[in-house]
């Protein structure tokens, strides 16, 4: 994430500003592209399992990334105190097939081992599992309208576009279009507080912009360390994807346990 510079384009000053917005949902039309993949936050490097859908963090780091690229905001913090206000949720695509998968990676020496061993090259060859998923149907990322002013449904509006990935890079995605909706129907994530325990999905814990987040914060090239429950939050979130098929080396999760190929 490099430094943001100055556009005419949108009046971030007032991206904070309060303002009478009705409730209902913006939502954000993607087909994926590629295959998608986003390991869980608490897998280490080398078991890389992946998450079946992109996190509320992930799209807002993407939508973030996306307005400083296409130069649409003079002021990024103010962008993210935005962001961390917005309540997302997300629509996930019809059917994922989650396949699983042993690399040959290149893992670098840990200093330990180089004081112990200096003959030890900085980098050493190891295997990894990985996971990738492969979506039939689209993606939609909806923002409630009630938890966003004007002027950030102005800037999201614009940068949506510009997004062409999400997750991991090359997990790519195109954008269709933007829809307006008064309410969302059961293929969207919502809070597992609100979701019965026999209703078709499970469950994950997905990171989100926390109460206190900030571009400081979030912004890869600062020292300033991102703390959990202040710059990045965990939501218990019911994901409506439940497993509908299995084998050696794969998983097929479905939206309903009736849904066919």
């Amino acid at each position: 994430m490099s430094a943001v510079l100055e556009s005419p384009g949108v009046d971030t000053q007032s991206l904070e500003r309060p303002e009478e917005t009705p409730g209902q949902w913006l939502v954000f039309v993607y087909a994926p592209a590629a295959l998608f993949s986003l390991k869980a936050s608490w897998a280490t490097s080398t078991v890389g399992k992946t998450l079946l859908t992109p996190t509320f963090y992930a799209v807002k780091i993407a939508f973030l990334d996306g307005a400083l690229r296409s130069k649409l905001v003079s002021d990024p913090d103010a962008f993210v105190k935005a962001l961390a206000k917005a309540r997302l949720r997300i629509g996930l695509p019809q059917h994922a097939c989650v396949t699983e998968t042993v690399q040959r990676i290149r893992q670098e020496t840990r200093e330990e081992d180089r004081l112990l061993a200096p003959e030890l090259p900085p980098y050493r060859p190891n295997v990894a599992f990985r996971e990738i998923v492969h979506y039939q149907g689209d993606l939609r990322f909806a923002f409630d309208c009630a938890t966003c002013s004007g002027h950030l449904l102005q800037t999201l509006i614009r940068v949506a576009p510009a997004i062409n990935y999400i997750g991991k890079r090359g997990s790519f995605i195109q954008y269709l279009e933007k829809v307006e909706r008064s309410t969302l129907d059961a293929t969207f994530t919502a809070p597992a507080e609100e979701v019965a325990d026999s209703a078709w999905g499970h469950r994950a814990s997905l990171d989100d912009f926390g109460p206190k987040a900030s571009f400081d914060a979030l912004n890869s090239y600062t020292p300033t360390q991102i703390k959990r429950g202040v710059h990045r939050i965990f939501v218990e979130t019911h994901v409506p994807l439940g497993i509908r098929n299995m084998g050696a080396g794969f998983a097929h999760y479905a939206l309903v346990p009736s849904a066919t190929l």
